[in-house]
């Protein structure tokens, strides 16, 4: 757990993949605060502040969430779906990093009202030069919601 408002919700299933991105983020000292969650209840409940995460405050909303599709308990096309239609944290900006290149993950990210939609990539290198410019752009460029 980070002290501090967290500036990056991580929701990934994968051990490999979240040390890549961890890896990444702190090569590049992009952040310090990364919460990271390993399923799509856990998500929720953080987002939300329900069960071990009710000490939170909605108001403390990270400023971005990296979200895996492909994930145990509630999938991550739910989280998405659900955060969206919730008036109090519909404008947190959702960036989905996944494996998955199927045509009907796209779309329906798209329409559940995704930011940005990012295929994995396979190399150590290009991964973590994608996650170096998700940082950059979404932590240090974009303009959020007041």
């Amino acid at each position: 757990m980070t002290s501090g408002p967290v500036e990056i919700l991580l929701v990934e299933d994968n051990p490999y993949d979240e040390e890549l991105t961890m890896h990444a983020f702190q090569e590049y000292n992009l952040t310090n605060r990364i919460e990271v969650v390993r399923d799509g209840a856990e998500a929720l409940d953080f987002i939300f502040c329900r069960g071990a995460y009710a000490h939170r405050s909605i108001q403390n909303a990270p400023k971005l969430i990296l979200l895996d599709l492909k994930l145990p308990k509630v999938d991550g096309l739910e989280v998405l779906e659900q955060v969206k239609s919730d008036p109090r944290t519909r404008g947190i900006p959702i960036v989905v990093l996944t494996s998955s290149k199927e045509e009907r993950d796209i779309v329906e990210s798209y329409r559940l009202g995704v930011n940005s939609y990012i295929t994995k990539p396979v190399d150590f290198e290009q991964f973590t030069h994608a996650v170096q410019q998700l940082g950059l752009y979404w932590l240090l460029l974009n303009q959020p919601l007041p």
